[in-house]
């Protein structure tokens, strides 16, 4: 069987699960809202931001897989396009001809609001004639902003300003403005509750963990994009302190130190990145400089002394008893 054959015979079956599955989905999950999905054409990673009020957005709109593409699903919502727009962009298809094909055998396609975009910057967006005005979609160069039952019809324009002013940004970070500039314009009518982003890489990854780069869910806030906001600063924080680890594990202290200092900057009232820089300089015999980050730690919550006391057992800790003993005493 030649690869045509097999692509032809795997659209087949994906077309015939998506008729079952559009007959049972029509109108019983809402999430009028509005979102983008994006490319960052420097790097190739892909991304989808929304924000509705509607409790835990994110589950039922954001899809994405490394090194395929994204898919936005919302208004009266059929989460099948997500897993199935990825489906088929992953055998070969376009993200412009998966979206057509999903939407062609869609019975409530007038009530949905669809985006796809593939790792090619394929794009495309669909949007019902029975979505909620106000409706909109504007598509362009690697990427689409969408939106339904927002105040106003400034929403989606702002949103595509703002992904096109803010190009200096990293992705993430540009996906959040975009949000922003949503929110004020006038958002969504009925006001906000929940928000999500999700960002995934250029390439296929072997391990399912290490899809989403990023993946973000504020379920249910007053203040969604505020939160996520924050969770990101948090989750690029760590990330710093990821690599202080790796730079430790090379035997780089310099480039670890960095890397450390970067990730508290971010996020200076965090204890246990203070904690584990603390161990790491210990480790690698800068315990003179380590005790006064040990002993403030302390100070504010002396469970960091009784876990200090059990590390070296484990093996994260590696100092001699004298040297434990100075620092349990602090």
């Amino acid at each position: 069987m030649n690869t045509n054959t097999v692509k032809t015979v795997f659209i087949i079956a994906v077309l015939c699960f998506t008729q079952f599955t559009n007959a049972q989905v029509y109108k019983d999950q809402f999430a009028h809202t509005f979102s983008i999905v994006a490319r960052d054409v420097k790097t190739g990673e892909m991304a989808v931001g929304v924000q509705s009020h509607w409790f835990n957005v994110g589950s039922i709109v954001a899809w994405g897989k490394s090194g395929v593409g994204v898919v936005a699903t919302q208004s009266f919502v059929n989460p099948a396009y997500g897993p199935n727009g990825i489906e088929l962009m992953e055998h070969g298809t376009s993200a412009t001809a998966a979206l057509k094909t999903l939407v062609e055998k869609d019975e409530g396609r007038d009530f949905r609001q669809v985006a796809m975009l593939d790792v090619n910057g394929n794009v495309d967006a669909f949007t019902g004639a029975n979505c909620v005005e106000s409706a909109h979609q504007i598509i362009g160069d690697n990427f689409s902003v969408q939106a339904n039952m927002m105040l106003n019809d400034k929403v989606v324009p702002a949103m595509e300003q703002a992904f096109k002013t803010n190009s200096n940004l990293p992705l993430a970070e540009r996906i959040v403005k975009v949000l922003q500039a949503a929110q004020d314009a006038g958002g969504d009518i009925r006001g906000r509750q929940s928000a999500a982003l999700i960002v995934v890489g250029p390439e296929l990854t072997a391990q399912a963990w290490q899809d989403k780069l990023v993946e973000l869910n504020v379920e249910d806030s007053e203040a969604p994009l505020v939160e996520l906001e924050r969770l990101l600063k948090v989750h690029n924080a760590y990330n710093f302190m990821n690599e202080g680890d790796l730079a430790v594990e090379h035997g780089d202290m310099k480039k670890a130190m960095e890397a450390y200092g970067t990730a508290q900057n971010m996020f200076p009232e965090n204890l246990e990145m203070k904690y584990w820089t603390a161990i790491a300089m210990a480790n690698s015999g800068q315990l003179r400089d380590a005790l006064p980050i040990f002993k403030a730690i302390f100070e504010k919550d002396n469970n960091w002394r009784i876990m200090t006391k059990r590390l070296p057992k484990s093996g994260l800790l590696s100092v001699s008893k004298s040297e434990l003993d100075r620092i349990l005493k602090l």
